[in-house]
């Protein structure tokens, strides 16, 4: 009797997973339409504006909303950039629904006009067949995994003589200002950049002695740019990824970058054999021509996106024009070909303006002047300079350039001389 109810509750259990589990909608297609908006916006609001203004419009069963608690359709998500202060983006909204309903839901999309007070045209691109995509997915990733499976055996072991090496030379990694580097990177005229500090200690297994951590892209050090900017020749040693690439793209305009020696496509140099790293680095490719070839090869994938290398003036409408600054905006900028370099002033209410501040003494004078509306500084906007205008409750900060680690915000508007 008592294995009966076992039995039972065991069959109850089944039944109660098999229903949730059939509440999850598999989609089919995938909504791509462009957006461009006359003004600064937020992705909250254009997912609003979506939800907002096509409610009613398509009647009871297709509302979006609904359509979306009952998992029909999935969660809008924007792609979008800002240029010359107004936006530029990408909508993708996953359908389960039946293509002619599906086909419907893309056509409201156009009909929106506004998001909050700006204008916006909103052009539907194409409706991708999931299905198909992950098709093709699953046979490239097939292809992938079988090619592991051959060279597996290969990539995993390591000849004699480089165990043998790893022994000497494992132990020579130092430190560089906190960063792990190789015995001869200060004597050498010579200068190998990587990523991370396993990629050094790989290297001096293959007897690579001149070779020092970046530490990721995050936050690069100083002295690893006064390093390499001292050194004859500079190679920046980056993973087959898109990784790497960025971290290039930072790293060159930063310091003296000579040479690009990029690791097979997926491949990291912390595990390549000492065969790839001698290869890749006799392959090294000259900075430049690397650089244009990562811009041609973003722009082909931009234009597979749908954006398009355009002209915004002349192809968007009359309203979507760039905005110059303001006449009180260009008398805050007139203050600058008067400071010294990265010194920064206030402007007072009245149109006085203060002594010259340096980088310490900004913060404390920001909090401590009372009736300051804008901070004028000859040098980039940066992160820091935003916070101290934001703890000052001053709302303009004009500067040179856009800064490291500047992003726009609410609390403050940055405007600079140089577009």
């Amino acid at each position: 009797m008592s294995q009966n109810r076992r039995q039972n509750n065991h069959k109850k259990k089944s039944g109660g997973g098999s229903r949730q589990s059939g509440k999850q909608a598999s989609m089919k297609y995938q909504i791509r339409a462009d957006i461009k908006v006359n003004g600064k916006v937020q992705r909250k609001d254009i997912i609003g504006a979506i939800m907002g203004q096509t409610e009613g419009l398509l009647g009871d069963d297709l509302e979006l909303r609904k359509l979306q608690r009952t998992a029909r359709v999935g969660h809008v998500d924007v792609e979008m950039t800002d240029v010359g202060g107004k936006v530029h983006g990408l909508i993708l909204i996953p359908s389960s629904l039946d293509n002619v309903e599906t086909a419907i839901i893309a056509s409201a999309l156009e009909t929106i006009d506004r998001i909050g007070p700006c204008t916006a045209i909103i052009k539907v691109l194409e409706i991708q067949d999931i299905r198909a995509s992950k098709r093709s997915v699953v046979v490239d990733r097939a292809k992938e995994l079988l090619l592991d499976l051959v060279t597996n055996g290969e990539s995993a072991t390591k000849s004699v003589v480089e165990e043998v090496r790893s022994v000497l030379t494992t132990g020579q990694a130092g430190n560089f200002h906190g960063l792990t580097a190789g015995p001869n990177v200060e004597s050498s005229a010579s200068l190998i950049i990587v990523e991370g500090r396993n990629d050094v200690k790989n290297l001096l297994n293959c007897g690579v002695k001149n070779a020092i951590s970046a530490d990721g892209a995050g936050n690069i050090k100083q002295e690893l740019i006064d390093l390499a900017n001292s050194k004859d020749t500079v190679i920046l040693a980056i993973d087959g990824d898109r990784g790497g690439e960025m971290l290039f793209s930072q790293l060159n305009d930063m310091m003296k970058i000579t040479f690009v020696a990029q690791a097979p496509v997926g491949q990291e140099w912390e595990l390549l054999p000492q065969k790839t790293v001698t290869k890749c680095l006799s392959m090294k490719e000259d900075s430049g021509k690397f650089a244009a070839k990562l811009t041609k090869k973003q722009k082909e994938e931009d234009e597979a996106a749908g954006f398009e290398d355009k002209d915004w003036a002349e192809e968007l409408p009359e309203e979507f024009e760039v905005e110059e600054a303001p006449a009180e905006i260009q008398e805050y900028m007139d203050h600058i070909p008067g400071l010294a370099k990265n010194k920064a002033i206030l402007v007072k209410i009245d149109g006085s303006v203060t002594e010259e501040l340096g980088p310490k003494s900004l913060r404390t004078e920001a909090n401590e002047t009372d009736g300051a509306v804008a901070l004028v500084i000859n040098g980039p906007v940066s992160d820091s300079i935003l916070d101290i205008a934001a703890e000052a409750a001053i709302e303009t900060v004009v500067g040179t350039k856009k800064g490291k680690g500047y992003s726009e915000r609410d609390d403050v508007t940055a405007w600079m001389t140089e577009s």
